[in-house]
């Protein structure tokens, strides 16, 4: 595996950050996260479609964008890979042409033959997607041992509009899928969060999919509102201080879930993923130094070898994570690096949802509010 790795913005325009003395044209796949404004700039996608011609080029937005250990707003982060003995092979859909998101999911993974299927990474729209159900769809038809890893694209704290495209201009309500095919490839991956729990646990006793309507029979917007006090009158994007946990009957096993809307009327929330019915909930906080100590752990999690580092590194992490620790975001990248050392290119961006099995548990799931890695290494 040979890479390149550039970073773009207005003022400085192109900026090589690492390079392998790689030929563009022997690129297959080039990743770039960046900001809506840019992404809609065709003459980006022009621009890069020139550099690597035979390349399958991935673009999606973002909540800010990772590059090595930096993290930026407004600009394009590019990854040129050129896979020397992984075979790819690539899927879009726009969820407008399916029923759900379940039904999206499954015809994007018959896309793909299951035969030395190593790695699925699927990167989704943020905002007409639900994540739980992708995921689900995705998992209904590839096989067991196949990894699933990706996540919803952003748009900063707007919750607007996000955009995903594969070889086109990206768009809204887009999700591409990418097959990694062959024994040489290794990959890994680690989801760790870092939120501490806080307040009683309520049971979801109405809910609809990914809307939340009330706990312990209470509207959830009013207990919320209680919680939160000051921070109310921010809502929903003072929510991404003060995700849900929720876990169900009978187990330990918690997932995160993050706030995407409001209805101020029904008192009803939308989260990134499914709230079921029957399972219990709890408000989390932050805690500053295990959010960055759960950066590290997702890395260490996800290098199995500790001798030998990976080939590149793809992160995704979540937007609440990147409002909280504000000024102090880089640090969870830098404990990524310090784990895997130079080697690895690091690229990434932060989300509206990781896409990952947890650790240890091969079933892929949703998660907020994580730090998610996905490793490559070609033997």
């Amino acid at each position: 595996m040979r890479i390149e790795q550039k970073a773009y913005s207005q003022s400085t325009g192109w900026e090589t950050i690492r390079t392998d003395n790689l030929d563009p044209h022997l690129v297959n796949l080039v990743l770039v996260f960046g900001s809506t404004t840019l992404l809609r700039d065709k003459k980006n996608y022009e621009n890069i479609k020139a550099i690597y011609p035979n390349a399958n080029i991935l673009m999606n937005s973002t909540a800010g964008e990772i590059i090595d250990t930096h993290v930026n707003d407004e600009t394009l982060s590019l990854t040129a890979i050129y896979f020397e003995k992984t075979k790819l092979k690539t899927a879009s859909i726009n969820i407008k042409d399916s029923a759900d998101s379940f039904k999206a999911g499954y015809k994007l993974a018959s896309v793909f033959d299951g035969h030395e299927l190593v790695n699925v990474l699927v990167i989704s729209d943020g905002q007409l997607v639900n994540g739980s159900d992708l995921v689900l769809g995705l998992q209904e038809f590839l096989p067991p041992d196949t990894i699933i890893t990706g996540g919803l694209a952003g748009d900063g704290a707007n919750f607007k509009n996000t955009l995903v495209g594969l070889n086109e201009i990206p768009s809204e309500g887009k999700i591409v899928a990418i097959g990694f095919y062959g024994k040489s490839l290794i990959v890994n991956y680690g989801s760790v969060g870092g939120w501490d729990s806080f307040g009683v646990e309520r049971l979801i006793t109405r809910s609809e999919h990914n809307v939340l309507y009330e706990l312990d029979d209470q509207p959830v917007l009013d207990i919320y509102k209680m919680y939160l006090g000051d921070y109310a009158k921010d809502l929903p994007g003072s929510g991404l201080l003060f995700p849900l946990s929720i876990r169900t009957s009978g187990s330990t096993h918690q997932i995160v879930r993050t706030i995407l809307a409001v209805n101020e009327e029904g008192k009803s929330m939308t989260f990134a993923g499914n709230m079921p019915m029957g399972a219990y909930a709890q408000l989390m906080k932050a805690n500053f130094d295990k959010l960055i100590e759960g950066a590290s752990n997702a890395a260490i999690n996800s290098q199995k070898d500790k001798n030998n580092s990976p080939d590149i590194a793809i992160l995704i992490s979540c937007v609440g994570r990147k409002l909280v620790l504000d000024q102090r975001i880089e640090e969870e990248v830098e404990a990524i690096r310090a784990n895997y050392g130079d080697k690895t290119a690091i690229t990434g961006f932060y989300s509206y949802g990781e896409i990952s099995p947890s650790y240890n548990l091969m079933k892929c799931e949703l998660h907020n509010q994580t730090m998610t890695i996905t490793t490559m290494t070609e033997e």
